[in-house]
């Protein structure tokens, strides 16, 4: 292999293309022991600077179609990143070779199908050569292809084809790897030269009777309609010629769809209104041709079923055209009325009022359709059409009352009828039977709801559901979202779908699991659409049919998903256990009842439902209540023996959660001291841990037994649930238990150290010292949610009393033991908690633990250091926790890490740009973080930002720009910009006066960093000349420049590198996304928050509990 590779190589000798075949089929033969080495030299060979000028030999002479693709990745990376300095001769040559072997395999139809890979790869690669030479070094290149189409038809073909890349090239693909200015110029030259491009697809349309040349010509017309000049798509006779003849013909009928769905994708606020009509008349030629392909009578749903693939491919498409159209230009089917004022009675809805009702009841066809695709494809729509149906009719309302002096009319718009007044009684009648029937589509395909874990598996059997389904969830957002605007268009005929159904399910013989299920969950997805009264009645009406149901079933996977459904309907309405206490109490007994059941599922559902109640009806559980003078809370804790009883350590850690929940709340009704009720209910746990104590402190082997260290993580557990839910109030069950926990933490820590000196590392492992550092896991984990608990202000316990008892209290005696222990214990046996707990301590106490910042550092970050410097693999869960701490640290207690050691000093710097260099992106990101903020807070204080900068400035630039331009470091772009903007221009404007350089005074800071920087990437980057350098730099040091400037100049850079060529780069664009992101999810809650119902009332956050 090695004889082989250097003949190879050696361009002083004739190129053997046989032994290169040999190679790659060795790269290609999976069992060959050589396959590695093979693949290896393939890749020296392809990044070889001169192999390019081999690539016509492997083309031609080669006999492997493999190694023929190597010669096409070779010649391709070539023009991606050398192309600017290969010889303008060469360039010519390589230029017309391509082209010669794109016309020589598109000669024939036999020729092209025997080469049909190999020429689309061909294909790919003369794209390549049109970004960088065309327009200026190849300005003939449309004329010359139209020319050229019309000598054949199967070059023709060909070219239709490569349009189609560049097309998707320019329009597509370009922002990643091509600069603005490049961009703008490719896209200016394709719409001055498209004309002979449009003239030559309408000849081929018109003209060719070729079916293989008419679909291409088809799919490459669908690329260009995103982008081309409207007057081609409206002036013309394109859309009645593509309905009228292509359409009907079923070879043609689905890419005839395309190009109309791609028509239809055209932003409304792009077409000017002359053209209106044409898209107007696009609807009706295509309903005209839609009643004739699928008859009124024709079922739909069975025609699927029965149907091929390209039948089947063809609804789908429909489902997406019609969507796609009707979503965007159904309000143009609208009268024109005059501004501000409704529509009057006597006038028309619609213009073409028959053909958009045909459109929606073949929407509601292509809906019923059993197919996931399609119907997601058809939920899109409809969630935005009933949307847009409450909206003009909220609209509508406002304005007629305003004007009519409170009456609402009957009349309404397009898009019209709240509550089904209008709808009913004015025109809009037209909508009501569609709506009608995708109510009833809606609930009988209701998605499934997360909080839903009992499910019916694919042996017909009811289960525990495992995983969760995030495309389902996804749906079951849309879904309800619907289902609720369509229940505020009409709730009388939700309620009566629904109701109708469920009488079916309890007394109509018809129950099936799916159908109740599905009826259930859209029930309780319509929670708050409702007036209250309306609410209450429907129901008491379900719930006692529910109950009456899970009655009557026979068999415990009937009777389970009864319940699962109770459960889930009243946890989905806080609103009306709240104001019925009796109900609520019914409820809650009835959940209790629940958790003695032991069909897998049940118990945990119940105690989800029980967690959700007491979140949202708190307060009706810790005050008086009619008939219950006692609040429920001290009743439940008498009685929490036996609700607990039958229940699993995980489903009792959710019932204490759920009481600390009620607990926490702090309203002014509560007369109760919450702190003794919260040491009533740990009274269990606490005889459990004191009968554990009192055992070990008569034989202290008998805390190492395995079913002692269990117990002890239970009550551990369910400690940190309670002071998670009830908050600071739980410091003084803490105190009770603090002193027993720090001994065992310390017990346990002197047990394993030890069993790990006398059998190494591995002595983690053993069950009864995993089960060990379990426990102090747990201890760990109980002090952070303390901590956390003292973030909250309580109107009993505020935060800073709070922060004060535990730094006074409990912080000494827990670093004590904790951090000996860290710096004692050996690397398998250190917890990553130990720096969560202290980042935690840094984030609440702030300032109040700056004095212990040293000590704390002395005992965690050389330690921590040598475990996770050695690789980038090892212990990933104390990398995250190391830099958080850092993070923390530099955040809260900046000045503190400035006064310690000068050699910790550095080590802080160097651990953060390896946290920089990281490959794992949080921890990359985590570490860009840290050294943003700890840039901004040195330059906020010139003592220490002199000798801070001139120490670290020209290290950290080259280490910054290095992450920059890797192939591995893209997600933090936006990071590393601010980082690198801050440095440059606080050298720009003079704030770094500490000499950054030995060259004296008369070299500024500002001129030394350019020359500096500029030489480092003229090495880096011999591709890139000295003048596009120096301008880069320059532009670097601009200080006019703001931060999205300062963005796309270095975009721009790294795309002219190449080191980004052919790679996905939309990372680099990740923050325009998230900031749009963000503003679409505030403007969308506030929307939500005014339509009723739209946001779940268990998500609403109440301070009426």
């Amino acid at each position: 292999m090695d004889a082989a590779a250097a003949h190879l190589l050696n361009f002083s000798q004739p190129f053997d293309c046989s032994l290169l075949d040999q190679i790659v089929l060795i790269a290609m033969d999976g069992s060959h022991p050589q396959r590695a080495a093979a693949n290896e030299f393939l890749v020296k060979m392809k990044d070889h600077p001169d192999m390019w000028r081999r690539a016509d030999a492997i083309l031609e002479v080669s006999k492997n179609l493999h190694t023929k693709f190597f010669g096409l990745q070779v010649l391709g990376e070539a023009i991606s990143t050398h192309w600017k300095v290969i010889p303008a001769d060469q360039r010519e040559g390589i230029r017309g070779y391509v082209v010669g072997k794109v016309i020589a395999l598109s000669s024939s139809d036999d020729v092209m199908k025997t080469n049909m890979v190999f020429l689309s790869k061909l294909n790919l690669v003369l794209v390549q050569i049109l970004k960088q030479d065309w327009p200026h070094n190849w300005p003939t290149f449309i004329s010359d292809l139209v020319g050229a189409s019309k000598t054949s038809e199967s070059l023709c073909e060909n070219n239709m084809k490569v349009l189609q890349l560049l097309s998707e090239e320019v329009f597509d693909y370009s922002k990643d790897s091509m600069t603005t200015a490049k961009i703008r110029t490719m896209k200016e030259s394709l719409n001055e030269e498209f004309s002979q491009i449009f003239q030559l697809c309408e000849f081929i349309l018109e003209a060719s009777q070729k079916p293989s040349l008419v679909l291409c010509t088809l799919q490459t017309l669908q690329r260009f309609l995103t982008w081309i000049p409207l007057a081609y798509i409206f002036e013309s006779n394109l859309i009645a010629g593509l309905i009228t003849k292509f359409m009907p013909v079923a070879a043609y009928r689905t890419a005839t769809i395309d190009c109309l769905t791609e028509i239809a994708s055209l932003p409304p606020h792009d077409i000017p209104s002359q053209y209106h009509p044409a898209m107007q008349a696009l609807l009706v030629h295509l309903v005209q041709s839609l009643l004739e392909i699928i008859p009124p009578s024709a079922d739909l749903r069975r025609a699927f079923e029965n149907g091929s693939d390209e039948d089947c491919l063809f609804v789908k498409r429909l489902a997406l055209l019609l969507g796609t159209y009707l979503k965007s230009y159904l309000p143009l089917f609208e009268h024109p009325q005059v501004m501000g004022q409704p529509p009057m009675p006597q006038e028309g809805a619609l213009q073409h009022e028959q053909v958009v009702v045909e459109a929606l009841v073949y929407m509601v066809r292509v809906t019923s359709v059993q197919d996931e695709d399609v119907f997601k494809t058809c939920l899109e729509f409809w969630s935005h059409f009933t949307k847009e149906l409450y909206n003009a009719e909220a609209a509508f309302k406002t304005t007629a009352y305003s004007t009519y002096g409170g009456s609402a009319g009957t009349a309404g718009s397009a898009f019209g009828g709240v509550q089904g007044s209008s709808l009913r009684g004015g025109k809009q009648a037209l909508y009501e039977g569609i709506l009608h029937n995708l109510r009833i589509l809606m609930i009988d395909n209701m998605a499934k709801p997360e909080e839903v874990i009992i499910v019916e598996d694919d042996n017909g059997e009811i289960v525990r559901e495992q995983t969760k389904d995030t495309e389902v969830i996804a749906q079951y957002k849309t879904m309800r979202e619907t289902i609720v605007y369509l229940t505020n268009l009409n709730y009388e005929d939700t309620e009566a779908i629904m109701l109708e159904k469920l009488d079916l399910q309890v007394a109509g013989g018809m129950f099936s699991w799916n159908g109740l299920n599905t009826l259930c969950w859209a029930i309780g997805s319509i929670s708050g659409a409702m007036g209250e009264l309306d609410e209450k009645r429907f129901l008491v009406s379900v719930i006692k049919d529910l109950l009456r149901l899970c009655e009557e079933q026979r068999g415990k996977d009937n009777k389970a998903v009864v319940a699962s459904n109770i459960m889930y309907i009243v946890g989905q309405y806080p609103r009306f256990l709240r104001a019925h206490w009796k109900f609520l109490k019914t409820v809650v007994n009835k959940l209790f009842e629940f958790m003695h059941e032991h069909h897998p599922g049940v118990q945990d559902m119940a105690c989800d439902t029980f967690l959700k109640i007491s979140q949202k009806c708190k307060r009706k559980f810790m005050t008086p209540q009619v008939e219950d003078p006692q609040p429920f809370i001290l009743t439940l804790i008498g009685d929490l023996q036996r609700h607990i009883g039958d229940l699993q350590p995980h489903q009792v850690q959710s019932f204490y959660e759920s009481v600390g929940t009620m607990l926490s709340d702090q309203g002014p009704a509560i007369r109760m001291p919450r702190e003794e009720v919260v040491l009533r209910l740990m009274e269990l746990q606490n005889l459990s841990w004191s009968k554990a104590m009192q055992a070990g402190a008569q034989n202290i082997n008998s805390l190492s037994s395995i079913e002692t260290i269990k117990e002890l993580s239970k009550i551990l557990r369910i400690n940190i649930r309670v002071v998670s839910s009830a908050g600071s109030i739980y410091l003084h069950q803490l105190s009770n238990i603090f002193n027993d926990v720090l001994n065992v933490y310390r017990l346990y820590s002197e047990q394993i150290i030890q069993a790990c000196a006398q059998q190494g590392p591995i002595a983690t492992r053993l069950t009864v010292y995993k089960a060990m550092r379990g426990v102090k896991t747990d201890i760990l984990e109980l002090f952070i949610a303390c901590l956390d608990a003292c973030r909250e202000r309580d109107e009993e316990f505020d935060s800073a009393h709070a922060k004060e008892l535990f730094n006074q209290n409990f912080l000494p005696s827990i670093m004590n033991e904790v951090l000996q222990d860290y710096h004692a214990s050996p690397p398998a046996a250190r917890d990553h908690k130990v720096l969560v707990l202290f980042s935690t301590a840094i984030s609440v106490l702030k300032d109040h633990i700056s004095p212990h910042i040293p000590r704390i550092l002395n005992a965690l970050f050389e330690k921590t250091l040598e475990m996770i410097t050695t690789n980038m693999l090892d212990y990933p869960e104390h990398r995250i926790a190391f830099f958080t701490f850092i993070h923390e640290a530099n955040s809260h207690c900046f000045y503190a890490l400035f006064s310690i050691p000068a050699h910790l000093q550095k080590l802080i710097i160097d651990s953060i740009v390896w946290a920089i260099k990281h490959t794992e992106r949080n921890i990359s990101e985590t570490g860009l973080e840290i050294l943003l903020a700890l840039l901004r807070n040195v330059s906020g204080n010139n003592q220490i930002a002199q000798p801070f900068f001139q120490q670290f400035m020209l290290p950290l630039i080259q280490d910054v720009f290095g992450v920059l331009t890797d192939r591995l470091h893209k997600s933090g772009f936006k990071l590393q910009a601010s980082i690198l903007m801050h440095l440059c221009h606080c050298t720009q404007l003079g704030q770094i006066t500490a000499p950054l350089h030995s060259l004296g005074n008369s070299v500024d800071n500002a001129q030394f960093l350019k020359e500096h920087l500029g030489g480092l990437l003229v090495k880096a980057f011999p591709n890139v000349t000295k003048q596009q350098v120096a301008s880069f730099v320059q532009g670097l040091f601009d200080t006019t420049l703001d931060a999205n400037a300062f963005k796309l100049h270095l975009r721009d850079f790294l795309i002219t590198i190449k080191e980004f060529e052919s790679e996905d780069n939309s990372d680099l664009f990740a923050e325009e996304r998230e900031a749009t992101l963000r503003m679409d999810r505030e403007q969308q809650y506030e929307y939500m928050a005014s339509v009723p119902g739209l946001i779940k009332p268990v998500d609403i956050e109440t301070d009426d509990l």
